[in-house]
């Protein structure tokens, strides 16, 4: 098995890379994301013009008709450099929802517009109370001939402050499952608040109280889509995570070979080299596990434990990692000015985004029984 990227999905990273290295150092990175939006406009049109924003649409719905290894690279690059433009919120995980689920006609009124930068979607499925792996809402949908309305809360909403239209989840009446449905952000009936979260980024809470939606795509219950949506962000996360780790120890080690104690390199320690070593393995296996991932969605296996077992080892990884860099840099890792807590930060995020280890840990334990052996 060629676990190498081909010359044209190279080449897609490294575009992604210089683009996102011109755009952002640390300071810049500080500036854009205290600003009231979190994220720039001009990177998200270079992103839009050099076709990443449609990787994942068919090329008659405005995109490149990529793959998730194509995805999976852009989504490494994006950890790499932290970039808070809001790729997966906004494009990879709604989108790819109305690609799969939308008609021919929703399609075609949507994606276009998402693939040239000029629609923002949101996800609205997470609500107050609930968590990873719970699939019960508590927003309801309501039908009065064809007018459809939703009534609840979702939070988080991730990027939910800044969308154009937002894909929501709802339960349907007489318990027919959970459905999915497009909001526009000026529906009579709806309330966001939009906030910034720990890592720099943005989300809303969304309040619906008979608020008008459209069904996407004929109706009905959706909840194979919805899993398969969590699924496959479940392991651009992970693709994420990676980059970001790469760039963490990257930092780290830099540090080692640079700041002096006692008149010599910090390198010179060997606990210290050991636990960069250590960090190295850690990353390692998140990087293998994310491949797995990728790698089962490319040949079209959807699996939740497989999404499981690459999530609980790069929470596993991040976590380490995270505390290592941190100790290793004392306290300037902590500092506002200097990446590395930043890049900690965004580490923990992902940790605890749809799932966090111990929730993995407990998914996975349950489904021992459906093996014949289990081995250590």
């Amino acid at each position: 098995m060629n676990f190498e990227l081909t010359d044209e999905q190279q080449m897609l990273a490294d575009t992604t890379k210089d683009l996102l290295a011109r755009s952002y150092d640390a300071e810049k990175r500080n500036a854009v994301t205290a600003t009231e939006r979190g994220w720039s406009p001009e990177v998200w049109q270079k992103l839009a013009e050099l076709g990443i924003l449609g990787l994942g649409f068919a090329e008659e719905d405005g995109g490149m008709d990529a793959g998730p290894v194509e995805t999976m690279a852009v989504m490494t690059e994006v950890g790499r450099r932290l970039a808070p433009e809001p790729l997966l919120d906004a494009v990879l995980t709604p989108g790819g929802l109305v690609a799969e689920v939308g008609t021919a006609d929703q399609r075609a009124k949507i994606l276009p517009g998402v693939a040239e930068g000029t629609t923002l979607l949101a996800f609205a499925h997470a609500e107050p109370g609930r968590r990873w792996p719970d699939r019960h809402v508590d927003t309801v949908a309501a039908r009065e001939g064809e007018l459809w309305s939703l009534t609840g809360s979702k939070n988080p909403v991730p990027h939910g402050d800044c969308a154009d239209v937002m894909i929501v989840t709802a339960q349907l009446p007489h318990d027919e499952g959970t459905g999915l449905f497009l909001v526009r952000a000026d529906a009579a009936g709806l309330t966001r608040r939009g906030y910034t979260t720990h890592d720099g980024l943005r989300g809303a809470q969304l309040e619906l109280l008979n608020v008008e939606a459209e069904p996407l795509g004929n109706g009905g219950d959706a909840s194979a889509a919805i899993s398969a949506a969590i699924v496959r962000t479940q392991a651009l996360l992970c693709a994420e995570a990676v980059g970001a780790m790469q760039e963490t120890l990257r930092l780290t080690t830099e540090y080692l070979k640079t700041r002096k104690q006692f008149g010599v390199p910090l390198a010179k320690f060997q606990t210290l080299t050991q636990r960069a070593a250590d960090m190295y393995v850690l990353l390692e296996l998140a990087n293998s596990m994310s491949l797995y991932a990728t790698m089962s969605l490319a040949d079209g296996v959807v699996d939740p434990v497989i999404a499981s077992r690459a999530k609980l080892q790069i929470s596993r990884s991040a976590r380490k990692i995270g505390q290592e860099a941190i100790q290793m840099h004392g306290g300037i890792g902590m500092t506002a000015e200097y990446p590395v807590g930043h890049y900690v930060s965004r580490l923990t995020a992902i940790e605890h985004t749809l799932g966090s280890g111990d929730d993995h840990v407990r998914l996975l334990a349950a489904t021992v029984a459906d093996h014949d052996r289990a081995e250590l």
